[in-house]
Formats: C-alpha cells, structure tokens, sequence
C-alpha cells in the first residue's frame, strides 16, 4: 500500500452544513494531499449569465446553472489532475454521465451518503461507478450491501467553559420535524425545562409569519441564515440535554450524535436505532417518550475509545483504507 504522503485524495460535495471540509484538513494533517471541490462555490462569470439561467428556468424550465455546476467538478480535476481516490458525498447531485467522467480522474471511486436512500435516491447510480458506497443508513446497508460508516466528531475536545444557560436546545432545518418538535417544546414547558429550538432555512420568514398571525409552531425560533459550527458548540456547550429528532424513514446518526459525543453532553432522541450502538452504552443518550417528564442521566462519560473511535481521524482511515 502506498505511504500516505504518496498519495493524492479529492472530496467532491456540496457542503451544505461545512461539515464535509473536515475530512480534507483531516487528509492534509494525515500527510495526504488533499483538495475539497465544494459545488457550491461554482459562481456565475458575469450577471448577464445570471440572466439567461433565470430566464431559462422561468420559459424552458431547464437550469443550466446544474450542468454548468458539474462543468466545475471536471474543470477542477482537469486542472489538479489525477487522483489516487475520490470521494463523493450525496451523489445523487450528479448526473450519472458526469459520474463516469469524474471515475476516469482516479484509481478509486466512493461515495458516502449521509441520507437515506428514500430522501435521496441514488437508485440509479449502483451499478458500474462505485467501487465502493458508504452509509450512514443501517436499512439501507441491509437492504442494498453499502458498507458501513457513521459520521464523526469533527473537533477535539473544546476549551469552553460556557455557563448552563437552558436545559434543552434543537438546532436543525425547517421541515416536517415542526410540529413534533412544537409539541415537545410544550411539554418540556409543563415541566418547566427551559429550552431553545431553533428551524433554520429559507422559509424562516414564512414560518414567522404563521408564529405571528396564525400561533403556529410558537415554541421555535426561526431563522434564514445558519450558525457557525463553532457557534453551535457553544450553544450546545451552555446546554445540558442536545435534542435530536430524526427525519422520516432515516435510522443514521446525525451530526447531532456525535457533536454531543465530543462535548460530553446528554441526548435525547427519537432515533431508536441508537439502542443498537455501542454509544448508548455509556447511559447518556434516551429515546424520546410519549412522557418525558423525570428525564435523567446518570452522571457519566464517553469512554476515550468510543471518542477514538468515531473521530474523524478514524473516519478516514476507514473509508480510505490507510494504515
């Protein structure tokens, strides 16, 4: 096997919430030459392109700024050259003729899905690209043979020394999780646990308008823009218990899990394919109830190894084979 300094390694996604950018700069510190193509950087060259793609969208119903996007991808490895692997996270936001030119840049191709194949079909993409396909999704590795993999803690241990300011905090997108996370809010305040929900996406003002006139979803703070990462380890730092609600059809840990992990904080869920991890049994993590009144835990810690274990360094060396 080649020394890790030898080889040369390319992660291709979005990077909606910037946690993909961990795994590059876990690479560099490996040794790795590593770059991130983030999709989303792709940027129109003048605003009369701009124009066309709208005017696209609106009278042809076509958005060229997707194939355009893809384009990318392939100017960027035309310009960095061939790679020893490649990883692609969500995949299913390239089309599958993009998927075979990028192959030919690299000796391996991957993938990695951090949603269910229900949310994000990737149906069409099994058969003669991959040569291997990670998933977060226990259902799913059983029901299509993807290889296992969790998503990580993506920090060392903070310095933060942050005072308990609330019981609870939820930190998540605006979706169908609303009304669930709503309704907790209310028991939670029967109990009178102080706590902070925040639904964070495009439809913050929307949403603030039917909290406002219609009392819809009133125990949730909603917002356009997200947090940093390091502004949301503060929050859940100042937090004894971080909430995790899972969306439908998904029994993968979220970042959620882990980021708690990392700090030494208590979980409360409603994913109870958690039971099955060997996280669970450090009894700082419960299912969420139809009471959840008298919730406690039990004034333990994660062990180091479980911190070993699902650190983003031994993520790597997982999903790209190193020594």
């Amino acid at each position: 096997m080649e020394t890790p300094i030898q080889q040369k390694i390319c992660v291709i996604s979005f990077d909606h919430w910037n946690y993909d950018k961990h795994i590059v700069n876990a690479l560099n510190d490996y040794g790795i030459e590593s770059f991130h193509i983030k999709i989303g950087n792709f940027k129109y060259k003048n605003t009369w392109e701009r124009i066309q793609n709208s005017l696209s969208k609106i009278f042809l119903g076509k958005n060229p700024k997707l194939k355009k996007r893809q384009d990318y991808i392939l100017e960027m490895l035309k310009e960095k050259g061939h790679q020893n692997q490649i990883l692609v996270i969500n995949p299913e936001l390239i089309d599958k003729e993009y998927h075979l030119e990028i192959k030919k840049f690299t000796d391996k191709y991957v993938a990695y899905l951090y949603d269910s194949v229900s949310r994000c079909p990737v149906k069409h993409l099994l058969e003669g690209i991959f040569d291997e396909i990670f998933s977060f999704d226990k259902s799913d590795i059983l029901t299509y043979g993807f290889s296992p993999i969790t998503n990580y803690i993506y920090f060392d241990k903070p310095e933060i020394t942050s005072k308990i300011k609330q019981n609870f905090i939820y930190i998540g997108s605006i979706d169908n999780r609303l009304k669930y996370l709503n309704d907790f809010g209310e028991n939670l305040k029967k109990q009178q646990q102080s706590f902070l929900f925040y639904a964070i996406g495009k439809k913050a003002f929307v949403n603030q308008l039917k909290q406002l006139f219609l009392g819809k979803n009133k125990n949730i703070i909603f917002q356009k823009n997200r947090f940093s990462q390091q502004e949301t380890l503060k929050m859940y730092n100042e937090s004894e218990i971080i909430v995790d609600l899972v969306r439908d059809n998904q029994s993968g840990l979220s970042f959620r899990i882990f980021e708690a992990i990392g700090l030494q904080k208590n979980v409360i869920t409603n994913n109870k394919s958690i039971e099955t991890y060997d996280i669970f049994e450090a009894n700082k993590i419960k299912i969420i109830s139809e009471s959840t009144e008298n919730i406690t835990f039990s004034n333990t810690v994660y062990p180091e190894n479980i911190i070993r274990k699902y650190h983003i360094q031994n993520w790597i060396k997982t999903v790209f084979s190193l020594q």
